[in-house]
């Protein structure tokens, strides 16, 4: 992690600078500022557009009940793509870009929900285990209309442990 770290933001921002610099004095100095302003507003005006596509994809999944994850994870590359496309430099926008661009964002978005779905998978599995819960394990959950309290039921397949507790609900 620290590795990481250290690259984002010691080793990419010397990079930038020194490509910078080399860019300058290749095709001189006003012109590569001003490529660098075009690139973050051209970049800015795609994130925008984007994001509002995005968006209309969110609601559209929640709308018809389909969990929107993949494309959430879309969304929060486009907050990334809009941080890096505004930063000067070059290296910065053209990672920008391949995350604005639906052509490569949605397979690296795919990549990115597909390492943070098993992190995930791992951690629950991993709680599960320490608190003593194995799949072998189900629960239950009934309610009684009637007394507003509910029963909840652990039960282990092989007749083993329960876990039994009851709520009531209260009306202020």
């Amino acid at each position: 992690m620290f590795a990481r770290l250290f690259i984002l933001f010691a080793v990419m921002p010397i990079v930038e600078i020194a490509l910078l610099l080399e860019v300058g004095e290749m095709i001189g100095g006003w012109i590569t500022v001003f490529i660098v302003i075009l690139t973050a507003f051209i970049g800015a005006k795609l994130v925008r557009e984007q994001g509002i596509s995005t968006l209309q994809n969110l609601q559209k999944q929640t709308a018809t009940g389909q969990l929107p994850a993949e494309t959430m994870v879309e969304g929060l590359m486009l907050l990334v793509a809009g941080v890096l496309l505004v930063t000067p430099g070059f290296v910065t926008d053209i990672i920008g870009f391949l995350l604005t661009i639906p052509l490569t964002r949605k397979p690296i978005a795919a990549i990115v929900y597909a390492k943070i779905k098993d992190k995930i998978v791992a951690q629950s599995a991993q709680s599960a285990h320490s608190a003593g819960f194995s799949s072998a394990q189900s629960f239950h959950y009934s309610t009684q209309p009637s007394s507003s309290q509910a029963h909840v039921s652990q039960n282990n397949a092989s007749g083993g442990n329960v876990i039994e507790g009851e709520y009531e609900r209260k009306n202020d």
